[in-house]
């Protein structure tokens, strides 16, 4: 089966690299921006949605708090990208919030942290890759009517993409997302030019639209909520900061500097696009409602459940550059892309740190190796999973997955920047350079700072959003710390369970005697072939086991065995109920029982076939005596195989299928065939 997939496989993902090729696959800052910023970069498409879409709650006289709101997000972002600064040059090995956790504040604060990465690295792949098909349905109606069959195939292209590696991947994601950056930026200053200068009116399609508010006039401590989840509506602009300080291994040397100024990069940019798509959102008076088809009227009348509402950024590009132009059109397809190459944020992140997990122990360890190329395979497989269940369960409605949103995210920025608090404490302990100390001093307080804010934030989200959906968040977030928990305290009992002890123990002590049993249904070659080699094992006893099920059977192996005078002695087990495997466990123990010290060695004749629907017809009965025995103290169970015509053949198969190559399947050069050596002449 490996062979038949061989060829395929690389195909899709390309030929397997070598081990020390791993440090080709490290980025320079130009691709690691698009490979690890692509999520911050790509949520201003749809962070000023969210934030006109709560305030439309209290109709479009609220619409005037949104620069306010954007103001508070612009300084949240700078607190947050200032306090990571931090991070990724003290912590640079990749941990990230969960290594600045469980360092400086302990084991369960750092496994609620990898709770928290982990789930908003799934919802990462989900909000992403729905938002962009609901960009792109702004263009192509076939992908709105089967957006969640697109939605499952964009995750399954971005999987295979990333398979292929870190660095291929980063160069196809680079393009879209630097004409995305681009083009939004010639959109704000097109905007501005006519605004401003040509004094041009901007209109964006839903201009002349109505909101009728769910609640009109709210004032006082209603208002107040109202503007907070606003502003925690936002803060989806923020998700995707942490993942440059849990790759910075990606990054060439120097690591830590070159991570540091991508995330200064990426913050600048994402701030000045998000309040740039804000004011012209006001300018053009974009109107967005949660409900469209009943709180959104034109002269008078709802538009109805056939209306689709665009995002912000499509109305405000719109408005700017002209209905089906050149420049909207470019626009709507670069941030369709972005938005799904945005979840290449998740695809990088929860593999590395699941790989530290796994490494930690709180993870299956099949997700801390590599794959063929280089890149965490088995993680990617499994987020791609768990996104596809969440897109296919809220049907691939981004106004949904958010609520569950950034609720993860700030989590771990709070316990990570309390964390850098205490590693700066710590510091400045032991620290007596003058120069060193007022620097900590300074990285303290841009990490306190963030500590406080980020955790004012959490509590505005949980508030804010705990009915909209963020209770589900918090519930994945219990599951995998549970989970992670059960894993880690499995692998603890099974390594202090194996411990090899200093001293001499009942494992290394060698049995008193040694029984050996050759499990006999009928005379044939592979039972003379396991008789053969249990005499040559030399056991202190030795006998031929057999089961009585048919007793003409068995009286005919009886005398056959007598008739080729074969000198094992032969013991029939009678088994009046027609079993096999229950006879022979409770002969077993029985001897187990009768002598503690002594072991038995169960030597198990068996034939080999070669196709596999030959194996449906054969050995199933060894194959449940190995499983019970292996359950049970001091048995050794020793397979003697046999192999038939039909296993020749398959080898020769085998063999002729070694010698062929799938394109790109060879890793090493050809070996150099050795000369024989030469055999000594003899004089004759």
């Amino acid at each position: 089966m490996s062979k038949l997939t061989d060829l395929p496989k690389r195909i899709l993902i390309g030929r397997a690299l070598r081990s020390d090729r791993l440090g080709e696959t490290l980025l320079p800052k130009r691709i690691a921006l698009p490979v690890f910023a692509s999520d911050p970069l790509s949520s201003v498409a749809y962070a000023p949605g969210e934030v006109l879409l709560v305030l439309s709650i209290a109709g479009v006289s609220a619409y005037h708090f949104s620069p306010w709101i954007a103001v508070a997000v612009v300084v949240l972002m700078f607190t947050v990208v200032a306090s990571y600064r931090q991070n990724v040059h003290a912590y640079p090995s990749g941990g990230g919030d969960y290594e600045v956790a469980n360092t400086n504040l302990g084991r369960r604060a750092g496994l609620t942290v990898a709770s928290a990465l982990l789930v908003d690295y799934v919802l990462t792949v989900a909000v992403s890759i729905s938002s962009g098909i609901e960009n792109l349905g702004s263009a192509v109606p076939f992908v709105v009517e089967h957006k969640v069959l697109c939605a499952v195939g964009v995750i399954v292209l971005l999987t295979l993409m990333n398979l292929r590696g870190v660095k291929e991947s980063g160069k196809l994601f680079a393009i879209p997302t630097y004409v995305f950056v681009v083009g939004v930026f010639l959109m704000i200053a097109w905007g501005a030019f006519r605004g401003l200068v040509l004094d041009d009116t901007l209109r964006a399609p839903t201009a002349d639209y109505e909101i009728k508010p769910e609640h009109q006039g709210l004032a006082g401590f209603a208002l107040v909520f109202l503007l907070l989840r606003a502003f925690s509506s936002g803060c989806a602009a923020l998700t995707g900061v942490e993942a440059i300080s849990n790759g910075v291994p990606a990054f060439r040397k120097p690591k830590s500097k070159n991570a540091a100024t991508t995330l200064a990069l990426m913050g600048a940019l994402a701030v000045t696009m998000f309040c740039g798509i804000i004011g012209l959102a006001m300018a053009s008076n974009v109107k967005m409602a949660e409900n469209p088809a009943h709180d959104l009227v034109v002269n008078g009348q709802p538009v109805g459940s056939d209306y689709v509402q665009h995002p912000v950024i499509s109305q405000v590009a719109e408005a700017v550059f002209g209905e089906g132009s050149f420049l909207f059109i470019i626009l709507a397809a670069a941030t369709a892309l972005v938005l799904f190459l945005a979840a290449n944020t998740a695809y990088n992140g929860f593999p590395l740190l699941g790989s530290i997990l796994a490494q930690d122990r709180y993870l299956p360890r099949q997700l801390h190796t590599r794959g063929d190329r280089l890149a965490f395979s088995n993680g990617i497989v499994l987020l791609a999973g768990a996104a596809a269940i969440l897109v296919v369960i809220y049907d691939a409605d981004s106004t949904k997955l958010i609520q569950l949103y950034i609720v993860g995210v700030f989590v771990s920025f709070t316990l990570s920047q309390t964390g850098m608090v205490r590693h700066w404490n710590r510091h400045l302990r032991t620290e007596h350079d003058p120069a060193k100390r007022s620097h900590m001093k300074r990285s303290r307080a841009i990490n306190t700072f963030g500590a406080f804010f980020t955790g004012l934030v959490l509590v505005v989200v949980l508030v804010t959003k705990f009915t909209h959906g963020a209770w589900v968040a918090l519930l994945g977030m219990v599951i995998f710390y549970v989970t992670m928990s059960a894993i880690r305290r499995h692998y603890d009992r099974v390594s202090e369970e194996i411990a090899a002890p200093e001293g001499p123990s009942d494992d290394s002590v060698r049995p008193s005697r040694v029984h050996s049993i050759v499990l006999v249904s009928k005379i044939h070659r592979p039972t003379l072939r396991a008789l053969a080699y249990a005499k040559l094992m030399r056991s202190d006893t030795l006998e031929a086991l057999s089961v009585n099920v048919d007793p003409a059977e068995t009286k005919a192996l009886k005398e056959e065995w007598e008739r080729r005078q074969i000198t094992v002695p032969l013991k029939v087990l009678d088994s009046p109920y027609r079993e096999i495997t229950r006879p022979i466990i409770e002969y077993v123990k029985n001897l187990r029982r009768e002598s503690p010290r002594d072991a038995v060695s169960v030597i198990i004749p068996e034939y080999v076939v070669g196709h596999w629907y030959e194996h449906l017809l054969h050995n199933q009965s060894a194959l449940r005596l190995k499983g019970r025995l292996l359950f049970t103290p001091g048995i050794m169970v020793t397979s003697v195989p046999y192999q038939l015509e039909s296993s020749e053949a398959a080898k020769k198969r085998a063999r002729k299928r070694s010698e062929w190559n799938a394109p790109g399947a060879v890793r090493r050069g050809p070996v150099e065939k050795k000369p024989a050596p030469r055999e000594p002449s003899g004089r004759s």
